[in-house]
């Protein structure tokens, strides 16, 4: 009896501190990109301009994951469905407060009004009938209080976004016509390009269009989005490690 008592303390205290090492790991992960973005920051162009905010990209990410990130302090968050982040974050927003859930992926229309009541910010404006469908909801008291356009700056027939040719013109129809909510743009550089080139020109398309947000950069090329004005990074593997089955 005895060593079986000892035995299930240790267990315990084992599991325990399993816990412990991988909390560190996530809270290690925000601490390293925090200071990170902070050194990039301030050797940019961009020094004297607040830094850019961390979203923490939780698609497809364990549960277990998500609340280590929040126990960690972090309170911005990106998804990219819809139904997905009603189901994880629902009971989650019940107890942590502030959190603040931007969406970053294709939006269906018919999952307009649902996404307009979970989240505070939407990326991915990409067309006029999507446009049409959010100024329909916004006498509904939506969550949503800000919008960015989607620009496809590599011109690329299977992605989402507004062409850069079409731009002026969408504008135009969101905020003079619809009264939308437009702060900013957003990008996702062709996998094969350099997308340094993609970031300098959606900050002149930004100029050009007088908004005054930037959504880009990712793990794989959120340095180089801060060189260029990045107000938004979105950033999953290197806050979260690696996506495991979250299923």
């Amino acid at each position: 009896m005895c060593k079986n008592t000892t035995f299930f303390r240790i267990c315990c205290k084992n599991i325990t501190i399993g816990k412990s090492i991988i909390m560190n790991e996530v809270n290690e992960r925000r601490k390293l990109l925090n200071e990170k973005i902070k050194i990039i920051h301030a050797q940019s162009f961009y020094n004297e301009e607040e830094l850019p905010n961390l979203i923490a990209v939780s698609k497809q990410q364990k549960i277990e994951k998500i609340i280590q990130g929040l126990e960690s302090g972090q309170r911005l968050f990106g998804e990219n469905k819809v139904q997905e982040a009603e189901q994880r974050w629902t009971s989650l927003k019940q107890k942590y407060k502030k959190i603040e859930l931007h969406l970053i992926g294709h939006l269906q229309t018919n999952k307009v009004k649902k996404a307009m009541k979970l989240f505070d910010s939407i990326h991915t404006l990409d067309r006029e009938s999507l446009a049409y469908e959010i100024s329909k909801n916004m006498n509904n008291n939506p969550k949503t209080k800000s919008l960015f356009i989607q620009v496809n700056t590599g011109l690329e027939e299977q992605k989402s976004g507004i062409l850069p040719n079409n731009l002026e013109k969408f504008l135009d129809l969101c905020i003079n016509q619809l009264n939308l909510p437009v702060i900013g743009l957003m990008c996702i550089p062709p996998i094969d390009d350099n997308p340094s080139i993609h970031f300098c020109y959606l900050n002149k398309l930004l100029k050009e269009s007088k908004l005054q947000k930037l959504s880009m950069g990712m793990s794989s090329d959120y340095e180089q989005a801060i060189k260029f004005g990045s107000n938004y990074l979105r950033i999953g593997t290197d806050f979260f490690g690696a996506r495991e089955n979250y299923r």
